[in-house]
């Protein structure tokens, strides 16, 4: 069964790049831009991995990941922020909240092929 993906950013270009770096890989990916529209995707479907943004309007992606975690059935999905942070004070609140990990802007497509396979 092929997994599924979701990826949570305000950035249109984000959100288009790993769609398709991720797609190529054979994965099945949606894509919202913030965190009220990924509240709202996995109510939908099942996702075996989010990536999600921290910085986004309406939802930041830490709010989503509370709100997410809150829920016993999505606890196991890793979920992964990408960030543009300079402080580690938000990298280690998002972890505190229950993420996975992170990835940086800018990375490579090598650092989220890496970041997947150590988690799925």
């Amino acid at each position: 069964m092929e997994k599924r993906i979701l990826i949570i950013d305000d950035e249109e270009n984000m959100r288009h790049m790993m769609t398709a770096l991720l797609s190529e890989s054979g994965f099945i990916v949606d894509a919202v831009a913030d965190g009220v529209k990924g509240l709202q995707k996995i109510e939908e479907a099942p996702y075996d991995f989010i990536f999600c943004d921290i910085r986004m309007p309406n939802m930041d992606g830490i709010e989503f990941l509370r709100e997410m975690r809150q829920n016993g059935s999505w606890n196991s999905v890793p979920v992964v922020m990408i960030t543009t942070e300079g402080s580690q004070a938000k990298v280690l609140e998002a972890l505190q909240a229950g993420a996975s990990g992170y990835v940086r802007k800018p990375f490579t497509a090598d650092q989220i092929k890496e970041k997947l396979a150590s988690l799925i």
